[in-house]
């Protein structure tokens, strides 16, 4: 058979098999196609009936009925402007205060009623209601804190809130986070800026309201923590260096590197980083070992050494952090946090730190050498 026919022979097979593999997909696509559709609708339909029943609820009592849990220890009086400590009660103007859930959806609604529980405002337009995008349910555990405040200093008295949620899903599964907003008051209602709120949470000043209220009234800010690329802007914005702690490291894959652990002071909490800058005095890595907690309560130490057993340096850091508890007492954790070279850069450990409870009575040297043999070596 001449080579040119032979060559069309096998491309006219090549074009039936490709016309029925496509034929057999079509169905299938539809099919995907037409169930997204139908979920789509079926979670609008839920919407809309939430919605309803929310709509429905015109005095506090009417919660229970229409599917919301009243959150009872989040029941306060409110002023609603900023007067003198000394003003007199009866001048002042006061609503209510309440928060509510969603008992099928975990959707947190906040309520403003009047001495007799009518509604005269309520929101769940809330950031904590966006954490699972495009689904009705929310992760959310309860609202933490809730606190009355003037933040852009109208005389009017506006809303923090701080908001904690667990993700039973995703790339938080099994983790708590908080989510803080603030609801301003104007012209007798209130309102929610989304590019503040945003802030807030992108740069984790949403672990009490003190911190909340030093960025919206005051204009301190944490984001330069996450986006300077100089050390040079460091210290611009008043980061402090923890000189004791700094030294300089020849990390294989990165080169020589200065190790910058320091805080920067939000209200009255100290937001602790760890820097390596290279020798042109540009960030070329960052850790925030913190994490979720409030405050460094004290650093007892930083090296860099190799602790896996594959020849280039890491980094653990051992410190002891501060968070407040339910009932508003100080509590502090001891952690060890540790950081692994690779060739991409450093990778956080959740091996060893998380069959490995840190106590008051370990040191920096012992916890080294437990790492190490936790990976089968020792030196």
């Amino acid at each position: 058979m001449p080579k040119d026919r032979k060559r069309k022979n096998m491309l006219i097979i090549a074009c039936i098999m490709l016309f029925a593999t496509l034929f057999t997909l079509v169905p299938a696509f539809s099919f995907s196609v037409t169930a997204a559709r139908m979920n789509a609708g079926s979670v609008s339909e839920e919407y809309v009936r939430y919605q309803s029943r929310l709509r429905r609820i015109e005095k506090i009592t009417e919660l229970e009925e229409n599917g919301f849990r009243l959150l009872e220890d989040q029941v306060f009086a409110m002023p609603l402007q900023k007067l003198p400590e000394d003003t007199p009660e009866d001048e002042v103007d006061e609503v209510w205060f309440y928060a509510a859930l969603d008992k099928q959806y975990h959707r947190l609604v906040i309520f403003i009623a009047d001495d007799n529980g009518q509604i005269l405002y309520k929101t769940d337009q809330l950031e904590a209601n966006y954490c699972y995008p495009g689904e009705l349910r929310q992760p959310i555990e309860k609202l933490a804190s809730v606190s009355f405040q003037d933040v852009d200093n109208d005389g009017d008295t506006d809303i923090i809130l701080i908001v904690q949620c667990h993700n039973d899903r995703g790339a938080y599964r099994e983790k708590s986070y908080k989510v803080g907003d603030v609801l301003f008051q104007e012209d007798g209602s209130f309102y929610r800026d989304y590019r503040i709120s945003d802030k807030i949470n992108r740069f984790d000043m949403n672990k009490n309201p003190a911190c909340i209220l030093n960025f919206v009234r005051d204009g301190r800010s944490t984001e330069f923590l996450y986006t300077a690329e100089t050390y040079g802007e460091l210290l611009s914005h008043n980061f402090r260096v923890i000189e004791e702690q700094s030294y300089t490291r020849n990390f294989e894959k990165l080169g020589k590197m200065k190790v910058v652990p320091g805080v920067y002071r939000m209200a009255e909490y100290d937001v602790f980083m760890i820097y390596l800058i290279d020798e042109q005095g540009n960030i070329v890595w960052s850790f925030q070992p913190m994490e979720d907690y409030d405050n460094l309560y004290a650093l007892k130490g930083i090296q860099g050494k190799d602790l896996d057993g594959d020849g280039f340096k890491d980094l653990v850091v051992f410190a002891k952090y501060s968070y407040e508890g339910d009932s508003g007492e100080l509590l502090v954790d001891t952690v060890c946090t540790v950081y692994y070279q690779r060739t991409a850069g450093f990778e956080k450990d959740e091996d060893f730190t998380a069959k490995y409870k840190c106590t008051e009575e370990d040191t920096l040297e012992a916890l080294v050498g437990k790492i190490r043999a936790y990976w089968g070596w020792q030196t």
